[in-house]
């Protein structure tokens, strides 16, 4: 590792912060859930994400270093495959079938985005919905179990059950 002598311990939630970065770091969703790890933001500067647990970043996040100087968390496009259906009916039993996979899903408006998967397109075609790959930012829902916007995915399974 490299001499990075700048710390960031704080995360700043979306919509909580108005100051003018310093810099920005370009993250995918799986390297948007972190504790501790080097980062280095697109215009250069290096410091250490040292937070007291892991913790699912969102974009639009920012990252307090040390020094009050503000890095924003800028959700990277990825590949998803968008889902819509013309039935409503259809739209949630979609919907429960991927909650049933505990697969990270994204609301957008009367839309499901997930991650690209032929067997789960394959699921939603047959249950009645139109899926359609996009390259997009991944922001999925934290779910009824995550401890507020920025906790950590821990549920428990008391008394229930997948048929």
């Amino acid at each position: 590792m490299s001499d990075i002598s700048r710390r960031a311990a704080t995360v700043r939630g979306q919509n909580t912060w108005t100051d003018r970065p310093l810099d920005c770091v370009v993250l995918d969703f799986d390297a948007r859930h972190r504790r501790r790890v080097a980062m280095t933001g697109v215009k250069g500067t290096t410091f250490l994400l040292d937070l007291a647990e892991a913790t699912a970043l969102r974009g639009g996040d920012a990252l307090v270093l040390d020094d009050g100087a503000l890095i924003e968390v800028v959700a990277a496009p990825e590949p998803l495959a968008e889902i819509t259906s013309p039935d409503p009916a259809a739209m949630v039993r979609i919907a429960w079938h991927l909650g049933n996979r505990h697969l990270p899903v994204q609301l957008v408006g009367k839309r499901l985005r997930i991650r690209r998967d032929h067997v789960i397109e394959a699921m939603v075609f047959g249950l009645g919905g139109r899926v359609v790959p996009i390259e997009a930012p991944f922001d999925p829902e934290g779910g009824a179990y995550a401890e507020g916007s920025h906790g950590h995915h821990g549920h428990g399974h008391h008394g229930h059950h997948h048929d």
